[in-house]
Order: structure tokens, then C-alpha cells, then sequence
């Protein structure tokens, strides 16, 4: 098929690109001519591991193009993709300006057979929306779609192209009859495709992105209390995981959710249930929980301090919201900076791709180094953010020669409390039994 993806963004680019390697045409159109003229020289504007190879070896075979211009890509197209932006507005409400700009560049170049769909993560009634307006526009009807992403930044390219479902919204089976066919080739396994209306579709996505949000603001919130009891809270995590109806997926404390899908997510389920008259009490205590426990690094740290840590030296690991990926968009990382530097200590950090993301926001306020290990140089602890393989096994005994005090603040749990214990650090992870100072 002859793909047009607009927008070339983290899902407009892995789509656009895996839908190119499994044999289509696709032409990934953005009105941002720098970017564009980087993607025609392989140069890839965001870190997602595998991307960069395949959009080389796919561009090198003639499968995945790039462009500004709507009226070379766009008239011959099957199926055209709208995968731009939704940020957060003010009010919490996802801001659909971009959607209505596509919607509107896009009417005039619509061939009689093509199909618009809404790749985006959109509230209930946009893509309802989208169809009027082109209907409005084109004086005809457009087949309008609603196909939402499940990819999981780091893991982006097997998400898609071993996805544990393929979610469509339709109004007409022969549309859904059309899609399955372009998404077939990844449901070689019996993985289900499944068409549903267009508001159901739109539903799934934020649905599931708050489901997720709400077990991991939960566990953080049973990590804090088992902390205050006594209790270990991998025990605890071990003895409810086993329950079928639990699981343990999404079930690892830690310092909050970040990225751009759930806060956003979240904050715009809330929105969308306020403008229908109900109090989502829920979900805006998932949020209050995750606001409060990006804090709890900082807290841990002011406690073992004494309350003052002007002057002190906090080495940080860990800058991304999450392993394998340089987004540091709603990051605990940032928060934990911001403390730190209101409370006058000086931070040294590093992360493995996601440094100069943070440099553009606090330039030479923070230190940056080129391997982890630098940080602990004079630093007075350690706080781990981000848990990045790299941290997982260190040589601790070079780590508590380097640190001025051997202090780890650990918001992954990544090490064995007893045997930190044992190595003679003072050791603090989340929802374990609180240390002896």
C-alpha cells in the first residue's frame, strides 16, 4: 500500500518506518524542514533502539521517503496517517490544534479512496470530528479511522511489530477489512486485531495508559507504607503478583511515573470526564500520588542531611524517565534537580543518552559527566533515578572509595539491602525497611 505518515514525531517515525520494512510505500511528511532534511541524511531526531537501521536500510531501498510537501505525498495515498502531537493545555485537556491543522492542510490533496486515520492520542469525539471537517472540506465523505499506539518508548519497534493487539475504530467494515489486511503481517501469531467504533477506540487507549498509571502510582503508595511498617515491599510485591487476577507487570516501585503518555493521559481523562459531569476521584488521586512520590528522592536525602543540604555534593544516575530512551519529558530526574539546586547542594550527573536533553534546561547550573562512576568523585551520597543496565552491577567497593560518604539513595531497588549492608553503606531504597543511619 502507498502510506502517507504526517508527523514525524516518536510514533509517526517508528510507525511510519516498521510499516515501510514489512513491504509498503511510505512517505513521512513534517513541516519542520530541518528535521525532514536530517531524515533524508539518516540522521535520527530521537533515541529509540533498532530505529536508526531501519530507517537507513529502508530509505536505501526505496520503501521510506521524507518531505514537506503535502501535494507530492499525499493525492496517491491508500491510507494517510495523522501522528502529530497532542500536548498537555492548561486546563488538562489535550490541545487538538494540530489535529485541526492536519485536518484542514490535508482536505484538498484526498484522493476518492483514501483513508484518514488517527494514529494520535485524541479525546473521545475527535475523530468524529475530523470526519466532519473533512467532510465540510471536501464537500464528500472521507473514511475516517481511529488507531491508537501501544508503544512502550526503549521497546517501540517490538511493540509494534509484535504487538499484543492491533486496536481500529471504524465506521464501515470494509475500512477495518483494510486495515487488518495493512497489519496483518505482525499477527502472524494470533495476536487479535480488533474494530470497534470509533469513541470505543479512542476510550481504549486513554483506558489503558490510566490502568497502567494507577498500578504504578498504587505500588508506590504500598512501598511508602511498608517502608513506615516494617515491611519489604518485594515480599509484598511477590505475594500479590502470583494472584492471576494481579499480575506483576507495572507492579516495580519507584519515583513515579514520567515520559509523554501517562501524565498527559491521565490529566486528560480527567478533563474529558469533568466536561461530562463526572468526578474522576480516581484518577486525579493517581495523579496526586505520582506528583508526591517524584519527591521522595529528595526527601530521603534531606532526612539522612538533617534537613540541610546546601553544600553538599549529590551524585544522580539516571536522567531519562525511563531506561533506553533519551525523553526526559515529566522525569522524576528533574524534580529531584530542582530540589536540589533550591536547597543549594550541587548535582553531578549522568545518563547514558539523556544528558544533553537536560543540559538544554539547567546548562552549567548542574554537572555532567561522561561516565557514571565520575559522579561520586567528593559527592556526599548517591541517588539512583533511572535504571539503566549499566548501574545494575557496579564495583562497589570502587564506588564507596570515590564517594565521600558511602550513601546511595536508590529510587529502583536495584540492590540487596543485607548485602549493601554488609559492604558498609548506608543503603535506602523504596518501600524496604528504612536503614539505621
Amino acid at each position: 500500500m502507498k502510506i502517507v505518515m504526517i508527523g514525524t514525531g516518536y510514533v509517526g517515525l517508528v510507525t511510519g518506518t516498521c510499516l515501510a520494512e514489512s513491504g509498503n510505500d511510505v512517505t513521512c511528511v513534517d513541516i519542520d524542514e530541518k528535521k525532514v532534511a536530517g531524515l533524508k541524511r539518516n540522521e535520527i531526531p530521537i533515541y529509540e533502539p533498532g530505529l536508526t537501521e531501519l530507517v537507513t536500510r529502508n530509505a536505501a531501498a526505496g520503501r521510506l521517503h521524507f518531505t514537506t510537501d503535502y501535494e507530492e505525498a499525499v493525492p496517491t495515498a491508500d491510507c494517510v496517517f495523522i501522528a502529530v502531537g497532542t500536548p498537555q493545555g492548561d486546563d488538562g485537556s489535550a490541545n487538538l490544534n494540530g489535529i485541526w491543522k492536519v485536518t484542514e492542510t490535508l482536505a484538498p490533496h484526498l484522493n476518492d479512496h483514501v483513508i484518514v486515520i488517527v494514529k494520535s492520542t485524541v479525546p473521545v469525539g475527535t475523530n468524529r470530528e475530523v470526519s466532519r471537517r473533512l467532510q465540510e472540506l471536501t464537500g464528500r465523505k472521507v473514511d475516517v479511522a481511529s488507531n491508537p499506539e501501544f508503544l512502550k518508548e526503549g521497546a517501540a519497534i517490538d511493540d509494534f511489530t509484535k504487538p499484543d493487539r492491533v486496536v481500529v475504530g471504524v465506521e464501515r467494515p470494509e475500512v477495518g477489512e483494510t486495515l487488518h489486511e495493512l497489519y496483518k503481517p505482525f499477527l502472524r501469531t494470533d495476536r487479535p486485531f480488533l474494530a470497534m467504533g470509533l469513541e470505543s477506540a479512542e476510550m481504549t487507549k486513554y483506558v489503558a495508559n490510566c490502568m497502567l498509571a494507577t498500578k504504578i502510582s498504587f505500588i508506590n503508595e504500598m512501598a511508602n507504607l511498608c517502608e513506615l511498617v516494617g515491611a519489604d515491599v518485594n515480599d509484598v510485591r511477590r505475594g500479590i503478583g502470583h494472584d492471576q487476577r494481579i499480575g506483576f507487570s507495572f507492579l516495580f516501585p519507584g519515583v513515579g511515573y514520567g515520559g509523554s503518555c501517562f501524565p498527559k493521559d491521565v490529566r486528560a481523562l480527567i478533563r474529558v470526564a469533568e466536561d461530562n459531569k463526572l468526578d474522576a476521584q480516581i484518577l486525579k488521586t493517581v495523579d496526586a500520588v505520582n506528583n508526591n512520590q517524584k519527591e521522595v528522592l529528595h526527601r530521603k536525602l534531606k532526612n539522612y542531611f538533617n534537613g540541610d543540604l546546601k553544600g553538599k555534593t549529590i551524585a544522580v544516575w539516571g536522567l531519562s524517565f525511563k531506561p533506553r530512551t533519551d525523553d526526559i519529558r515529566e522525569a522524576p530526574s528533574l524534580v529531584l534537580l530542582e530540589r536540589l539546586l533550591e536547597d543549594g547542594a550541587i548535582p553531578q550527573v549522568h545518563d547514558p543518552v539523556a544528558q544533553e536533553n537536560v543540559k538544554a534546561i539547567y546548562g552549567d547550573r548542574v554537572k555532567y559527566f561522561p561516565h557514571h562512576y565520575d559522579t561520586l568523585d567528593g559527592a556526599d551520597a548517591l541517588a539512583i533515578v533511572t535504571e539503566w543496565n549499566g548501574f545494575r552491577n557496579p564495583d562497589f567497593d570502587f564506588m564507596k572509595h570515590k564517594l565521600k560518604n558511602p550513601v546511595i539513595i536508590d529510587g529502583r531497588n536495584l540492590y540487596d539491602p543485607i548485602k549493601m549492608a554488609e559492604r558498609g553503606f548506608f543503603y535506602s531504597g523504596i518501600g524496604l525497611e528504612a536503614p539505621k543511619n
